[in-house]
């Protein structure tokens, strides 16, 4: 009877051995499982662990399990995390010539940011930079929605802005935006933003639509002007201790997962903010489109305080990208 226990307990554990994973990974994000941001690294870890034959699992911590993306980004750096999602524009913690990334009107679109990043020389170098200095490469870059403003009045044009007490994450260019463009930028946690705006603490805020949608700002908000005013990206980035753990053909295939994700991150926030202008009108909200140039030249000074900040690098940067953007 032992012995049948014996070999029983010894073709299990062959069983279970023959269907584990080589290299069990981790990815840390901030955002929840309810989000775009989720949807897209779990379509990742799922085509990671198909196109590798199940040599490779991902196991995905939302929510800030494993800290905030400032906190996890060292984590890749000293290899004790191999994936996590950041902006573009976060990099300026380290090098802060890229705040041009969340420069109000400086990146119109989603192809121009790709672009800034990945063929001007200024991006070339931050990129050289994250992978000599920070220890991680930027696998694919993903398109995380544009910041609107919703607010208690209707904002037709820039004079709409003037006095409006508008919430805005404790952000340099986030306040800037609020400052410049005449209103009362007043920094609040997150979670505190739905009351303030129920009992009218707070005039207004900014956020991309999808975030407004699941907030449920529509709520106590009834008018949405399409400022466009930062866009915000997403990278997937990967620990170089990883990628170098890894043989050619799995580097392939977490390379390749990672830009699948991407696109599928992008339709997802593009889809989305394409069906939910039509939302938010149904739920009795009045959309604005304001002329967005008195808005951008509003911001000329806070691009002169950048350049004044970044001098050359910076200079290179605001030339390539309005290039980019002609």
């Amino acid at each position: 009877m032992k012995f049948k226990k014996l070999l029983l307990a010894s073709l299990l554990g062959l069983a279970t051995s023959a269907f584990a994973a080589d290299y069990d990974l981790k990815f840390g994000m901030v955002a929840g499982p309810s989000s775009n941001e989720y949807k897209a690294v779990e379509f990742f870890a799922n085509e990671v662990k198909d196109k590798s034959a199940g040599k490779i699992d991902v196991s995905i911590y939302p929510s800030a399990q494993l800290g905030d993306d400032r906190v996890m980004m060292k984590q890749l750096k000293d290899g004790a995390l191999d994936f996590t999602l950041g902006e573009s524009a976060r990099f300026q913690i380290f090098y802060p010539e890229a705040e041009v990334f969340a420069l109000p009107y400086m990146i119109p679109d989603f192809d121009t940011a790709k672009k800034a990043l990945f063929e001007t020389n200024f991006g070339k170098g931050l990129l050289k930079k994250i992978d000599d200095d920070l220890g991680m490469t930027v696998l694919a870059d993903a398109y995380n929605g544009t910041r609107q403003t919703t607010s208690n009045r209707a904002i037709n044009s820039i004079d709409d802005m003037k006095g409006l007490k508008i919430r805005v994450p404790n952000a340099a260019t986030n306040l800037a935006f609020a400052q410049y463009v005449g209103a009362a930028p007043t920094p609040m946690a997150f979670s505190e933003v739905y009351l303030a705006l129920q009992t009218n603490s707070v005039d207004g805020q900014e956020n991309p639509l999808p975030t407004i949608e699941a907030q449920k700002f529509y709520e106590v908000q009834k008018y949405l002007a399409l400022t466009n005013h930062i866009l915000n990206d997403q990278l997937y980035l990967v620990s170089n201790e990883t990628m170098a753990d890894l043989p050619e053909d799995l580097q392939k295939v977490v390379k390749d997962a990672a830009e699948k994700a991407a696109e599928y991150h992008t339709k997802l926030f593009t889809d989305g903010e394409e069906s939910l202008i039509a939302f938010f009108k149904d739920n009795g909200v009045t959309v604005t489109t304001p002329d967005l140039k008195p808005f951008k030249a509003a911001l000329q000074p806070y691009y002169d305080e950048y350049l004044n900040k970044n001098g050359e690098v910076g200079k290179q940067a605001v030339e390539e990208i309005s290039n980019l953007a002609k």
